[in-house]
């Protein structure tokens, strides 16, 4: 007795499943694409990306992938290469930006010389030099802040003649960290001279 009504649901059920496959797959094309040829889909399981049951060959090759991601980012960031650079690097506001500050001297890339300077300054024991160095090191931090205040105010004013309806968010903090960098050690490499308009 109980058997015969869980039959009688299941077939109603199978019923029910079938209606609504035929009422929402069109009668012609089943899967909504002809299937495919024996040999294209031998091919394409052969060009797909297996994965390996080992977990070290895995690891190696998830390793291997991201050596030659990372190889590809370095050769853009060495040649300009738009395509392969990092996304914070990417868009024509950034590239602007970096053109803006590497067409002009600034304070801020001279820091790690001046620092190296002040540091051997200090280092000795002369209390005149020691005090001088403090001097010169104060006096060389409230330059660059001026600096930074200049080159920022500048920046947004070129973005926003340059770029009135892009979103210019981040890239006049982006284009100071990069003063920062002396000129050679700059990446993306540099693509203007100095004194060129960007």
């Amino acid at each position: 007795m109980f058997r015969r009504r869980s039959d009688d649901a299941s077939s109603s059920a199978t019923v029910v499943a079938e209606q609504d496959e035929t009422t929402t797959r069109h009668p012609e094309a089943p899967k909504g694409r002809p299937t495919p040829k024996r040999s294209e889909a031998e091919a394409n399981r052969r060009t797909r990306v297996t994965v390996p049951k080992d977990r070290k060959d895995a690891a190696r090759q998830s390793r291997e992938r991201m050596r030659a991601e990372r190889e590809k980012q370095r050769m853009a960031l060495l040649n300009g290469d738009e395509s392969a650079l990092p996304m914070r690097d990417k868009g024509p506001v950034r590239r602007f930006a970096r053109s803006y500050v590497d067409s002009r001297w600034t304070m801020a890339e001279f820091f790690l010389p001046y620092a190296v300077v002040v540091l051997v300054l200090s280092i000795l024991r002369n209390p005149t030099l020691q005090l001088l160095s403090t001097l010169l090191f104060l006096l060389f931090f409230v330059l660059v802040i001026l600096d930074f205040v200049r080159l920022g105010l500048g920046l947004r004013k070129a973005l926003a003649e340059r770029f009135p309806n892009e979103n210019t968010r981040g890239a006049i903090a982006y284009a100071l960290m990069r003063t920062l960098q002396m000129r050679r050690l700059r990446l993306p490499k540099p693509q203007v001279k100095r004194g060129e308009r960007p």
